[in-house]
């Protein structure tokens, strides 16, 4: 027919009117499909953002090798004598120093009004937050083997063996799992990232610091001691000790647990709750 142009295959003419072949509409992304997606991309931003990838990599070292050197003559004797109880729980404080970049990447997302997007997307609704984890949890992966690997370079002796360290970091990343949903409800609250990493400072240098990542709690006052044996970190620094060097208590690793599933339990929903409102 002249001036109707070209006319799609498979088309029909129905009462005059014409009518396209029905196109099949694409299923939507399972929820592992969406989380791993999204979690890609959580890894893909440290190309835009290079600082993270400094911390994921440089900062264990350092931190690592300036309290081995500063404090283990002075605290163990040598430095070799002091990485054997210093390193399980650097590695706890490491990890728990990035689980703040979870918050604050979903806080830059969220200003940008990308998470608007996210939620009006046919996918399932917790995924731009799970994928977020996921990737985040795989960075705190590479800062524990960067802290570990060090650790045996400088004469870290694991007592338990290939299968103690595997499951020390197992422990600290299910651990910085929790704490990470934490970090979320943070960075979906506060205005801007730099007051996610204010928080970030005034939450974790205590419970870092007030525990027994560096020193044995004996040596310290009864008052404190007792503090020391209500923090979280200690508990997991501890564990992560024993899972090293082979003799573990599972009252400290079922305590481990019990609080991280704790957390999740409070948190996640909350965050789930939090990330449905418009800011």
């Amino acid at each position: 027919m002249k001036g109707m142009g070209k006319v799609s295959p498979g088309a029909t003419f129905v009462e005059g009117a014409l009518q396209r072949p029905a196109v099949e509409r694409p299923s939507a992304p399972s929820a592992l499909s969406a989380s791993l997606t999204l979690g890609w991309r959580t890894l893909l931003k440290i190309k835009h953002v290079p600082y993270q990838l400094f911390d994921v990599t440089v900062y264990p070292l350092m931190m690592t090798l300036l309290f081995t050197f500063l404090f283990g003559g002075a605290l163990a004797g040598s430095p070799r004598e002091y990485i054997q109880f210093l390193l399980p729980g650097i590695l706890v404080q490491t990890v728990m120093f990035i689980t703040v970049y979870t918050g604050m990447g979903l806080n830059i997302d969220i200003d940008k009004r990308l998470f608007d997007r996210f939620r009006s997307l046919p996918i399932w609704q917790p995924a731009p937050l799970v994928g977020a984890l996921l990737g985040d949890v795989l960075r705190y992966s590479v800062a524990a083997l960067m802290v570990i690997g060090l650790g045996l370079i400088l004469g870290f002796y694991p007592g338990g063996g290939a299968a103690g360290v595997l499951l020390a970091v197992a422990l600290v990343l299910v651990f910085a799992f929790s704490v990470s949903w934490i970090w979320m409800v943070v960075g979906m609250m506060v205005k801007t990232p730099d007051s996610v990493m204010t928080m970030s400072f005034v939450i974790l240098f205590p419970l870092t610091f007030v525990s027994n990542i560096f020193v044995d709690v004996s040596t310290m006052p009864g008052w404190l001691q007792t503090i020391v044996g209500l923090n979280p970190v200690t508990h997991l620094a501890t564990a992560a000790r024993g899972l090293m060097h082979g003799d573990v208590a599972l009252v400290n690793v079922t305590w481990v647990l019990a609080a991280s599933a704790a957390i999740v339990a409070v948190f996640a929903p909350l965050a789930m709750r939090v990330y449905r409102k418009e800011r």
